[in-house]
Parts: C-alpha cells; structure tokens; sequence
C-alpha cells in the first residue's frame, strides 16, 4: 500500500508530538526529584532499608539435612568418577 502524502505528515506530527511529550515527562521527573528530596525521602529507594539484610548464619540447616545433601553429592562425584574413568 503507497503511503500518500497525509500519511507522512501524520507519522512525522506524531514523532513530533511524542518528541515533546518525552521532553515534558523528564522535565515532570525532574520535579518530582526535587520535591522528593525536600520532602526528605530521597531517591524513592525501594526494597528493604539498608543495615536489614536477612541475616543467615549457622544453625539454619538441620544436621539430617546436611547429611542428605552431602550423601547426595558424593554420589554425585562417585558418578561423575566413574564416568570420567570409562572415558580416558
């Protein structure tokens, strides 16, 4: 389908318009960057405050529990062992 000549000055009316509507929406952010720093909240940082990290440490796993994932991974190894032996 031929464009005619509307259809170009719509596409480039439109590219225009979304041009100064980006402009406009920075400019927008930009103020409400300024009035979130005078408000004291700063960036609008989201997710957990810093210095609340979940703190993991020992103690969180059960002793049945290592011993299966350790079970596991020598069984993994011994697998892996053998494999590597048939192949040389």
């Amino acid at each position: 389908m031929p464009r005619t000549a509307k259809a170009i000055r719509d596409s480039s009316l439109l590219a225009a318009a979304l041009e100064g509507l980006e402009l406009q929406k920075r400019r927008i952010d930009d103020q409400i960057q300024e009035v979130r720093l005078l408000l004291g909240k700063g960036t609008g940082r989201r997710g957990r405050p810093p210095g609340t990290a979940h703190k993991s440490g020992p103690g969180r796993m059960s002793a049945a529990a290592r011993k299966r994932i350790a079970a596991a991974q020598k069984r993994r190894w011994a697998e892996y062992r053998k494999s590597a032996g048939k192949a040389e």
